[in-house]
């Protein structure tokens, strides 16, 4: 990893996205623990308190899966299948251990066959409540209290409401940062492309939150003096949907004549844009940050008085994405057999298409292979974009 030292902002960041396992295997030469998760929902700053290093589990579009089909039918989730499938190769080894939480069917199940069949010194699956209640969040601070207590077992080590507050603090002035590398995105054209932004943003969920301070200074600072970023084009396009891990698939939509600006993915504006806000008792920032903030389709939020006003409640922040960014279409994209999005879906294109904007649906395979065909209907709906200016 010596060529890391040297590289700066964009390059760094390209050069950790495509090593990320490589920079995990430095990090654990170097002394360092290093704490798998599954998708937005385990608390990092707990994590970081015990001085563990964050590492997001992700698949990998080409690797064919080979032998997690011996564990998990075909017919689910194809990036937790391929997330174990890496697992049961030996590819996350250098784990010293795994959070997974109730995100869905298949991402319940994930973190009981990691600990079955994989076998790390440590897992622990968060049972998070699926609605916002009162209720909810008294019991999911319970968990939070669980988890902590698990944590503290397996390290010998306790953590403190001062640790705890630090550690909010510096997860926060991350995700400030990361807000401000998307308001750069504002501007016609974008000083940064989507495929861009998606590398830095895989590379801060593969490093110590520290690291990834200095790494986002870096490449906002060489991002704002940018003088050859990308062309403008046809159409500004938001992204929602079902994670993406490999820059592949917003590659494919820039080549089209797009500008991929903003998103709301958990690799995304989803991990990163809600604050733990200041409590008297931290474990009440978490618990309202995990549960209530975070904006994704397997929480249920209380329905409103109308139709629509139950799509303003769901998704009204994705107004806000779309005039600030100033998007002219939406990508709603679900990989199959992903229920949690692909049922939401109709209400989702419902309320976009109510703000006026164009929204094109994509279902796709979990394999780069699969994204060749959809150029072309996303090209298309550019260009239906194009001759409506």
């Amino acid at each position: 990893m010596a060529s890391t030292v040297q590289e700066r902002g964009l390059a760094k960041a390209s050069y950790i996205y495509e090593n990320r396992n490589e920079r995990a295997r430095a990090l654990k030469d170097q002394g360092r623990k290093i704490m798998g998760y599954f998708c937005c929902y385990p608390p990092l700053e707990m994590v970081t308190a015990l001085d563990f290093v964050p590492y997001r589990v992700f698949g990998d579009m080409d690797e064919p899966i080979t032998k997690a089909d011996a564990y998990l039918p075909t017919v689910v989730c194809p990036f937790l299948r391929s997330a174990f499938d890496l697992g049961l190769k030996g590819d996350y080894d250098f784990l010293d251990g795994l959070v997974g939480g109730h995100i869905c069917d298949v991402g319940a199940h994930i973190p009981q066959l990691w600990r079955h069949y994989i076998k790390p010194p440590f897992v622990y699956f968060m049972d998070m409540p699926h609605v916002v209640h009162k209720e909810s969040l008294t019991f999911f601070r319970q968990t939070l209290m669980s988890f902590k207590s698990h944590l503290e077992d397996f390290t010998g080590k306790e953590i403190s409401d001062e640790r705890l507050m630090k550690e909010i603090s510096v997860h926060n002035q991350l995700r400030s940062l990361v807000r401000e590398l998307y308001d750069l995105r504002r501007a016609d054209p974008p000083p940064l492309s989507g495929k861009e932004a998606l590398q830095v943003l895989k590379a801060l969920m593969s490093i110590p939150p520290e690291e990834g301070i200095q790494l986002l200074k870096e490449t906002i600072a060489e991002v704002r003096q940018r003088r050859h970023g990308p062309r403008g084009q046809a159409a500004r396009l938001l992204i929602w949907g079902s994670p993406i891990d490999n820059a592949a698939l917003i590659e494919a939509i820039e080549s089209v004549g797009a500008n991929v600006v903003m998103d709301d993915t958990c690799v995304g504006t989803r991990f990163y844009w809600p604050d733990v806000e200041p409590a008297a008792d931290p474990l009440d920032g978490l618990a309202n940050r995990y549960l209530v903030e975070i904006k994704c389709p397997r929480t249920f939020r209380d329905a409103g008085e109308s139709y629509r006003a139950d799509l303003e409640n769901r998704f009204g922040y994705l107004k806000h994405y779309a005039r600030e960014w100033k998007v002219d279409g939406v990508i709603l994209q679900s990989m199959k057999y992903c229920d949690t999005h692909g049922y939401e879906v109709p209400g989702v294109k419902d309320y976009i298409e109510g703000l006026g904007l164009p929204a094109l649906f994509l279902e796709h395979e979990y394999t780069r292979i699969a994204i060749a065909p959809l150029r072309t209907r996303v090209q298309a709906f550019v260009e239906m974009i194009g001759q409506g200016h």
